[in-house]
């Protein structure tokens, strides 16, 4: 009686995890190696399996990490919550999400100062029909971000029967879309030969230079080892010495056709207050040689350094610039408290009172990056970072708001700021996870945006993303799967996102000609 107890339990708790969808894990499975939608599932799972009512919980983005197959697993373990007794509060952006919420709750209409204000609320139709949201509009079908009427890599399969213009399997099990005649406009391709890291089965992946690639697929596909354990790590090592092991793989081609490798993550900025958006691009630095060159400090006798937080001279010593103390909690996270001495401003009495245009070097910090490219909008040299800024949809951002306090697509669109401001080589390869963390569908077009910028300019991105108005804006897709684990690792389709959708609707026979059925991927159905 008490074993059959007992098997009950475990029996139950394990169909919580099959149930959003990670049959595929072993039990025993390091909790570091998981991705990020993973461990999601997998604290949801424990909830629901807890079979606690009267419960409020609060998600905060949910989606993240998953593909859109995935979210519909995600949705049914919410409604379980939900139809337990439960109260959900959610912060999401995800449009299937929100439109199986049964109430929104639809904040703005700006952000920063301008937002803070519910616009609307109802259920999903009623905000759609809402005038003042600007979610509405999306949820409606008014507006939407638009498929590019020409890509830098053209669809070939649309021109060509399927039999002769899609090539059989390369190295190991894969799917090869399309001819490698086709030139890319960085005039060659960056393969990746025979990866072998982690779930990853021998893979034979092409990137074509000069273009905005996304790599896809469910959650534990394979997409992060591919991406950043094996090409990021790999190439960091030969370009730029560094001392990363890079996953198993035979080979990478064509590194010659670039000379930098940048990774652009979610990682924070820095873990204490004196990290900022204004001191990790840069811009601090020109502003406080700005204020050095102001008549009122060329007559006190200061330099730049004067107007730095950082070190001694121009700052509060009491909370040494940080605008916070901190207090030390021992056996608890420390505490952050406002500094008594200089109201949270960090600087003395006698460096405020050096202004330009009526602003001292404290009110520029309090300032956002569209206040301050106003203020700033004479100074070529600051105003192209600031303007850098909000063209990644962070113009509410404020420059002095310290690090720690910036999400993780916040801090990532400031490192994208950055890279684009510093001076451009032509031939740099990005490469960035999730980017569209955090972003509502209007502010996803100027992050569309900025990547094609960095493209044009002869840079070539490569993006981890499962956003699929991302997906159909790139000019090259690599789909990972079919599934997560030991049923993933396998190159589903590789080719623009017109040869994708042609690949998935295909048949077999047409797709791969002259193959076995043992040698067919999982990816595609077996002939009988």
């Amino acid at each position: 009686k008490i074993a059959g107890e007992l098997v009950r339990e475990i029996t139950n708790r394990l169909q919580f995890l099959v149930d959003v969808g990670l049959e595929y894990l072993t039990l025993a499975r390091p909790a570091p190696t998981l991705s990020g939608g993973e461990a999601q599932r997998i604290r949801l799972a424990a909830q629901v399996g807890s079979g606690l009512c009267g419960v409020l919980y609060v998600l905060d983005e949910p989606t993240i990490g998953l593909h859109p197959r995935d979210n519909r697993r995600l949705l049914d373990a919410l409604r379980k919550l939900r139809d337990l007794g439960n109260t959900l509060l959610l912060v999401e952006h995800d449009r299937e999400v929100v439109q199986h919420a049964d109430h929104l709750l639809d904040f703005g209409p700006g952000a920063g100062q301008n937002g803070g204000q519910i616009v609307a609320r109802g259920t999903p139709a009623e905000v759609a029909q809402s005038a003042d949201s600007v979610t509405g509009p999306y949820l409606a079908g008014r507006k939407a971000i638009a498929v590019p009427s020409n890509r830098r890599m053209p669809p070939h399969l649309a021109a060509e029967p399927a039999s002769k213009s899609l090539a059989k399997r390369h190295v190991g099990r894969s799917v090869r879309l399309g001819p490698q005649s086709r030139t890319p406009p960085g005039g060659g391709w960056l393969e990746v030969v025979g990866a072998r890291h982690h779930n990853l089965k021998n893979l034979h992946v092409r990137i074509p230079l000069g273009t905005l690639t996304v790599i896809t697929g469910v959650s534990g596909s394979g997409k992060s080892s591919l991406a950043e354990d094996v090409l990021y790590a790999a190439l960091a090592r030969r370009l730029h010495r560094a001392k990363e092991m890079p996953g198993a793989h035979d080979e990478i081609r064509g590194i010659e056709h670039i000379n930098k490798v940048i990774r652009v993550d979610q990682q924070p900025l820095g873990q204490t207050p004196t990290s900022n958006p204004a001191t990790f691009t840069g811009v601090f630095d020109l502003i406080r040689e700005l204020f050095a060159q102001l008549p009122e400090a060329k007559l006190r006798g200061y330099s730049a350094r004067r107007f730095s937080f950082n070190v001694p001279g121009g700052r509060c010593e009491k909370c040494e610039g940080n605008g916070q103390l901190r207090i030390e909690m021992h056996f608890l996270p420390d505490v952050w408290v406002p500094c008594d001495a200089c109201q949270g401003r960090r600087y003395d009495a006698e460096t405020l009172r050096v202004t330009y245009h009526g602003q001292s070097i404290a009110d520029v910090l309090e300032m956002s990056c569209g206040q301050a490219v106003r203020l700033f909008e004479n100074i070529p040299k600051i105003r192209r970072i600031l303007q850098t800024l909000c063209d990644v949809g962070l113009d509410y951002l404020k420059l002095g708001q310290a690090a720690p306090t910036l999400s993780g697509g916040e801090a990532q669109r400031v490192k994208l700021a950055a890279e684009l401001a510093r001076p451009d080589t032509g031939r740099t390869l990005y490469l960035l996870d999730e980017p569209t963390t955090g972003l509502h569908f209007e502010d996803l077009s100027k992050l569309l945006d900025v990547l094609h910028r960095l493209v044009d300019l002869g840079n070539t991105v490569v993006v981890i993303e499962h956003n699929l108005d991302v997906i159909k804006n790139a000019d090259w897709v690599i789909d990972l799967g079919p599934e997560a684990g030991d049923q993933g690792g396998f190159l589903v389709a590789e080719g623009t996102p017109e040869d994708v959708v042609l690949a998935a609707t295909a048949k077999p026979d047409a797709l791969l000609p002259g193959l076995a059925p043992d040698e067919v991927p999982p990816s595609l159905p077996r002939r009988p």
